[in-house]
């Protein structure tokens, strides 16, 4: 099989910089390495919506002209407690999402990524962050997203929009 994949889960913990710390960044280090042949390759969010089916085939074909992995990234939803318990103020949780299984299996059935290797990562928490994050610790040379068509994305903001304006590497909108 010419892909690979790993999944880490959505409700991972991250390591909390210690404020007593000569070096408030030494707890970034302890973090488990990536596999240093993803390493410079290509993030591309991923759904399986339509948008970001044409922003994976994007992806893939800028992962081969530069020799380089891909790193595809599917984020888990995240919903409030609050629709459970009624508290405030809101607190998000990591809701079991089996899409990223399904679209695992989808994408290790198709042709199309035969040609580069790719790993498929899941993440729980807000998209733009989520895939900046992955991005920083494969120090991809891209970020490539699809965009928004619906009322929602002009209502609350496409990812696509709030990911070019915090992103520290360049990212790839494919309409």
């Amino acid at each position: 099989m010419a892909g690979h994949e790993f999944f880490e889960p959505a409700d991972r913990k991250r390591p909390v910089a210690d404020p007593t710390a000569a070096d408030p960044l030494a707890a970034d280090e302890s973090r488990t390495p990536c596999d240093p042949a993803f390493r410079h390759g290509v993030v591309v969010g991923f759904d399986g919506s339509t948008s970001s089916e044409r922003a994976l085939a994007y992806a893939i074909g800028m992962a081969q002209r530069a020799g380089s992995g891909l790193i595809i990234v599917h984020v888990a939803n995240r919903l409030p407690t609050t629709v459970w318990a009624g508290c405030e103020p809101p607190v998000f949780v990591d809701v079991p999402d089996h899409r990223t299984e399904v679209l695992g299996l989808e994408l290790a059935c198709s042709d199309y990524l035969s040609e580069v290797p790719w790993i498929l990562v899941e993440r729980g928490g807000d998209i733009c962050h989520e895939l900046e994050e992955v991005g920083k610790e494969y120090e991809a040379d891209a970020i490539v997203v699809g965009s928004t068509h619906g009322i929602a994305g002009r209502i609350f903001g496409s990812v696509a929009g709030r990911l070019a304006k915090r992103a520290r590497r360049p990212v790839v909108v494919i309409p």
